[in-house]
């Protein structure tokens, strides 16, 4: 039996309402996984009231050992005891408190990670902002987490049913991204996307590699990042044995990859990937950390301060989050 760490994410947002509405989803069905939650039990507790969805859990303090290979139809709960006192007026909103909260949550799950007491750790969305409100500096739980576990080696990788990206640079501004383009990078990536088609169960991957200009380039006519830094990564990575073609335009390559041309797409900056990837898999997509000693994966959405705490967030995601958790391989 699989167990994995599932965080609350910032308690204000959706994260406490989509945890308890995937695991209700998991409660009626074969699922051979064990699961615990880190977060503050009053958030957890109240969801359940408020949803009227009822979980068989246990609370533990964060100092104890919950027993994994026990019962997987009951949900334990690692109660971090960040937050003590439930309040409505901070729901909804960035908040010091949760931005706090949802970094103590993130450390106590890759603590149990690294301990092998969990195969691995699945994040309920954060919010940036919360985070920088507390005085925290990641930009998000990718740059976290690899910072806790010293990973030195990493991708953010986004997985549909449909289309599956890896990223060159992840959380970079658009006008530093050609600065950020280079042969090493780019090689890196492309290595990764092997690692990642291993974890995925994908024994023969057909990779592709994105151009970063339109056209990827027309030959130096629209820039010459194609010519001087993706060309030659997608060569050398070729003569790696690496199954890997490219650059490809970005305009048409997204087609190619829906229509099963290609496994992987390797793309050049954030919103090249996830804005077609979103486009057809917007409740159904899952983020994951490629490199990491564990598994982990997160839905592919944000806190929704907009609609947290009203009954609507969709657990579609979550629940895709923890189905392709506990089927994916870790690559040592």
């Amino acid at each position: 039996m699989k167990k994995f760490a599932i965080t609350m994410g910032d308690p204000g947002g959706v994260g406490p309402e989509i945890i308890v509405k995937a695991l209700n989803s998991f409660l009626d069905k074969e699922f051979n996984s064990s699961i615990v939650v880190v977060g503050d039990s009053i958030f957890l507790e109240e969801s359940m009231q408020f949803l009227k969805r009822p979980l068989n859990f246990e609370i533990f303090k964060s100092s104890e050992r919950p027993d994994l290979n026990s019962d997987s139809k009951t949900v334990k709960l690692i109660d971090v005891g960040v937050i003590k006192k439930f309040k409505k007026s901070a729901l909804g909103k960035p908040t010091v408190e949760g931005g706090k909260a949802s970094v103590f949550y993130i450390k106590k799950a890759v603590e149990l990670a690294l301990k092998r007491m969990v195969d691995g750790i699945i994040t309920a969305p954060i919010s940036k902002k919360s985070w920088k409100m507390a005085g925290f500096k990641w930009p998000g739980h990718t740059e976290m987490l690899v910072e806790l576990t010293r990973t030195k080696e990493y991708a953010m990788m986004l997985v549909s049913d449909s289309i599956k990206i890896i990223l060159v640079t992840i959380h970079s501004p658009l006008k530093k991204v050609p600065s950020l383009i280079k042969k090493d990078r780019i090689l890196r990536t492309i290595r990764l996307s092997k690692k990642a088609s291993y974890m995925l169960g994908i024994e023969k991957p057909k990779i592709a590699v994105a151009g970063l200009n339109p056209h990827a380039g027309e030959e130096g006519l629209f820039g010459d990042e194609e010519i001087k830094e993706i060309i030659p990564s997608v060569k050398k990575a070729q003569k790696e044995g690496i199954p890997v073609s490219g650059p490809y335009p970005p305009d048409s390559l997204f087609h190619k990859a829906y229509n099963g041309e290609f496994d992987i797409v390797v793309c050049m900056y954030h919103d090249q990937g996830l804005i077609p990837l979103k486009m057809v898999s917007f409740d159904r997509g899952v983020n994951v950390t490629v490199g990491l000693p564990f598994v982990r994966t997160s839905p592919d959405h944000g806190t929704a301060y907009d609609i947290a705490w009203k009954g609507i967030a969709d657990p579609s995601s979550m629940i895709e989050a923890i189905k392709l958790a506990s089927i994916i391989k870790v690559h040592n």
